[in-house]
């Protein structure tokens, strides 16, 4: 049962501590509490709980204020639920009009609040939050400019900056041995678990040979480059202890043992168990070390090996991202458990800057992959400028001009590489520590939420130091040189607002 409550955020003078005071307006969590729209998906939030029966649900603003706050300082979830009864902005932020040492809600209800926020959901938001972020535009509307021949033509402006990336799952590295071992161990769990059902109709417990299968596994696994033939030999054993197993374990269903003794987890598993065995099976006897689909985890059966080509990484296993840049907000476009070529994203992403801003970019800054014939020519339709030399072979002589245009290019479409370093090294990016494939898509969502959320903050501090070194002309002029940002005058006016 979901009860609407009121989610605009109230003064801070309004919250009440259990001493004398009040919470500072210039806090920063107090600050982007007046850019979060809360109120704006409540409705859509609610739909998880159709029925009016039941304890009440917690509301929207609490469930994505605690994703937030868990994101943004980096923690675990027990960490989150500590921190917010502790500390009244963090109360304030998720909602709470009354500072309470209580626990505001048990640390696993953090897993269903990633399970009711879609990736979706929290896209959204951060489209309508980096509306709020920007100043206020005098006019949305696609501006219009008549050419010599007197038609209308729209007028470009801004640069988008797009690029993919990959999310590395927490999972160890897959190899086929080391799969199969993990697999073979689960299956003997299977075994036990259902011989349980039929112990006193039988006392005949089915042949695991589970001492001699980790005997084979160790003598490869613990040799540092062992041949090829000793891993192929060490694999088709243990694929043949895991046919075995999965034998046994059809024939106790069939003597008696129900399938209703596994859990859920469990029983998925065992279907798990099995694709493994058969792709397994398909590599070894084609002699071929990748195939469409491939399972790398026996816990996350969704993850799929990206090809990445990268140095040191060229493999990664994880959520492949597509994402674009503006005005150094950035948004993700495309999250897949699959590979994708991310060229083929180039158009749903510029019409997604025209839908937000009214007008098409200027230039669009991208890497190689995404200059392909197609791309070019839809752009020239719409005349954005896509950066990067023209296909075909280089001229013999490169103006000056053009090497200059070339150098800017790949200057601002770093910006979107700082983002992707930024997601990685700060808020966990590179380590996906959600289990499920929805979790997994909540996470990487909501980094990207918080990532706008810090830049937001960090220029409306700025423009404070900009203000103050008005005073001390050679503080402004360093502050100035330092941050260089196209949008400094409108977070000015954002600060006088506030």
């Amino acid at each position: 049962m979901y009860r609407k409550v009121e989610l605009a955020p109230k003064p801070p003078s309004e919250f009440e501590l259990p001493l004398c005071g009040s919470l500072s307006p210039d806090n920063r969590w107090v600050k982007m509490t007046q850019v979060i729209p809360w109120s704006e998906f409540e409705a859509e939030y609610a739909k998880n709980f159709p029925t009016e029966m039941g304890a009440p649900a917690k509301s929207f603003r609490m469930a994505l204020g605690a994703l937030i706050i868990k994101e943004k300082l980096g923690i675990s979830d027990r960490e989150t639920v500590e921190q917010i009864r502790e500390n009244p902005y963090l109360q304030y932020f998720i909602g709470q009009s009354i500072y309470s040492n209580e626990l505001p809600f048990d640390p696993s209800l953090l897993v269903h609040f990633r399970q009711r926020i879609s990736p979706n959901l929290i896209n959204k938001v951060n489209e309508r939050m980096v509306e709020k972020m920007r100043s206020p535009r005098p006019n949305q509307t696609r501006k219009k400019k008549k050419d010599s021949d007197g038609r209308n033509e729209s007028l470009n402006r801004g640069k988008l900056i797009i690029d993919a990336t990959c999310a590395p799952a927490d999972i160890s590295y897959p190899t086929d041995l080391g799969l199969l071992n993990g697999a073979r161990v689960h299956t003997e769990k299977i075994i036990d678990i259902l011989y349980k059902h039929i112990k006193e109709k039988t006392h005949k417990k089915p042949r695991t040979y589970r001492n001699l299968a980790r005997k084979d596994y160790l003598a490869v696994a613990k040799k540092r480059r062992p041949t090829r033939n000793k891993r192929r030999q060490a694999i088709k054993k243990q694929l043949q202890y895991i046919k075995r197993n999965l034998a046994h374990i059809e024939q106790l269903i069939d003597a008696g043992a129900t399938i209703e003794g596994l859990n859920k987890k469990q029983y998925k598993t065992r279907l798990v168990l099995t694709e493994v065995s058969r792709q397994q099976q398909w590599l070894f006897d084609n002699n071929k070390h990748s195939m469409e689909d491939r399972i790398v985890s026996l816990s996350q059966p969704h993850i799929r090996p990206i090809v990445r080509g990268k140095a040191g990484k060229s493999v990664e296993f994880g959520a492949k991202l597509s994402a674009s840049c503006f005005e150094g907000y950035v948004f993700l476009d495309r999250m897949s458990w699959d590979n994708f070529n991310e060229s083929g994203d180039l158009k749903a992403q510029v019409e997604a800057y025209y839908r937000f801003t009214g007008y098409y970019p200027e230039s669009v800054h991208a890497d190689r992959i995404y200059r392909t014939r197609e791309n070019r020519a839809w752009c020239k339709e719409r005349g954005i400028r896509i950066s990067g030399p023209p296909l075909g072979r280089p001229p013999a002589n490169v103006s000056k001009s053009k090497k200059k245009q070339a150098a800017y290019d790949e200057r601002i479409r770093n910006a979107i590489e700082g983002k992707f370093g930024q997601g990685k090294r700060r808020f966990g990016l590179n380590r996906v520590m959600a289990k499920l494939d929805n979790t997994s898509g909540t996470v990487i969502a909501i980094t990207f939420l918080v990532m706008n959320l810090t830049t937001w903050w960090r220029r409306v501090f700025c423009v404070f130091l900009c203000l103050f070194g008005k005073r001390t002309p050679v503080l402004g002029l360093m502050i100035i040189s330092h941050y260089n940002w196209s949008g400094l005058t409108q977070e000015k006016l954002i600060l006088n607002r506030a």
